[in-house]
């Protein structure tokens, strides 16, 4: 673990240094047991600030930057498996420094490191997860999508490609992509577009195999937004019965962006599974 700067608001940078030795950096605030947060795609650590004042009280709250953004390095030859060990490196970081495990929430994408990162430490105490996508749901057309991205991207065409992703990589409804166009967070994902692509073909690639997880319970929050479709619920109730210890929740009237959308819905879910009290 490495110490860093003090940004506004009192939250700390530091890191800690992934196995093929690229700075995976995090952002501290708050006070209590350690709660790591790992965000999704075209995110970096401002994704939470909708959550940190909710959190804060309750919690040191650890917001890291996946590999490629922010304040953390990167390397070549990407592969989904080293993100995998960086939240695991991040998690042994804290748990270090705290003297005990980290409870860890991830969203999307960030869920699915969350959940993999389980098999590289013995740090992590409990872990919620909002809609991992541990099953690649068939999407036609998709490599032609991943392929027109990548040319906008390559065009300079950067937000075009972002709203393009949530519209139809995502299926981000309207509101929601007008909601995070409307955030400072927007120039971030905008920024950080051309992480989205090599994800979502590392994803494609990933083959989910439940039985890998029975040695390790890790008391596990499946959370899924009751607007979704009937089959992503199927399919979060699925993940969560082959998991050791785990069970599903569903966040009434939401979809993908709870975290936006119902900020105190969400937080109220998160510090009742993590055994902190309620905001007020």
């Amino acid at each position: 673990m490495v110490a860093g700067v003090t940004a506004p608001g009192g939250r700390t940078q530091q890191a800690a240094t992934s196995p093929d030795g690229t700075r995976i950096a995090y952002w501290r605030s708050g006070h209590g047991h350690p709660l790591l947060l790992v965000h999704g795609a075209t995110s970096d650590h401002t994704r939470w600030a909708p959550l940190l004042d909710l959190l804060e009280p309750h919690a040191s709250v650890c917001a890291m930057d996946r590999r490629g953004r922010g304040g953390s390095g990167d390397a070549g030859g990407y592969s989904i498996e080293r993100e995998f060990d960086d939240v695991a490196a991040v998690v042994d970081a804290i748990a270090q420094e705290a003297g005990g495990p980290v409870d860890v929430f991830g969203h999307s994408y960030g869920a699915l490191c969350s959940l993999e990162a389980t098999l590289r430490t013995t740090n992590v105490g409990k872990l919620a997860l909002y809609e991992p996508p541990t099953h690649l749901e068939e999407l036609p057309g998709l490599a032609g999508l991943l392929d027109d991205l990548d040319g906008l991207i390559a065009a300079g065409r950067r937000e075009e490609a972002v709203e393009r992703f949530f519209r139809q990589g995502v299926r981000a409804p309207d509101h929601e992509i007008e909601l995070l166009r409307n955030t400072e967070a927007w120039s971030v994902r905008v920024a950080n577009a051309h992480t989205m692509v090599r994800e979502a073909r590392a994803l494609g690639g990933y083959d989910f195999d439940a039985a890998r997880f029975g040695s390790r319970p890790v008391p596990t929050l499946l959370l899924v937004g009751g607007d979704h479709p009937p089959h992503l619920r199927a399919l979060a109730e699925a993940l969560a019965g082959a998991l050791p210890d785990a069970r599903t929740e569903i966040l009434a009237g939401q979809q993908h962006m709870a975290m936006d959308t119902a900020p105190h819905l969400l937080v109220g879910r998160l510090l009742a599974f993590f055994d902190r009290a309620a905001p007020q």
